[in-house]
């Protein structure tokens, strides 16, 4: 993958819906290659490479339980993406806290001006 940094690394990865599904799945239960290849019209071999991306993004590790190769979901990964979606939650929370208070500020009952408009028409 050419992004460097690990949060576009993380996006990337689930910018796949395949991918996405993927780790909804973990998310419920640890899982192989197979249990995870079963829903979809894929060969194995797709999902592993789907795999890989989650793994090079450090979504998901593959560890060994005797005969079994589960897949695990590294859930800190989620405190990298939520950190970065909170920052701009509060910028935004407080630009739109800025604009509740002008709004607040102004008059209102302040009656339409019955002005004439520029070049004699109508208001």
């Amino acid at each position: 993958m050419a992004a460097a940094d690990p949060l576009s690394r993380v996006f990337a990865a689930l910018a796949d819906p395949t991918r996405r599904d993927m780790v909804a799945r973990l998310a419920v239960a640890d899982a192989t290659v197979g249990e995870l290849a079963e829903p979809y019209d894929v060969s194995v071999q797709a999902v592993s490479k789907h795999l890989r991306v989650l793994e090079d993004a450090g979504l998901v590790s593959r560890s060994r339980e005797a005969q079994r190769r589960p897949v695990h979901l590294e859930a800190e990964v989620f405190d990298l993406m939520t950190a970065w979606i909170e920052r701009y939650r509060r910028q935004a929370e407080e630009r739109y806290r800025r604009l509740d208070d002008v709004l607040a500020s102004l008059p209102d009952d302040v009656p339409p001006t019955q002005e004439p408009l520029p070049g004699g028409g109508a208001p």
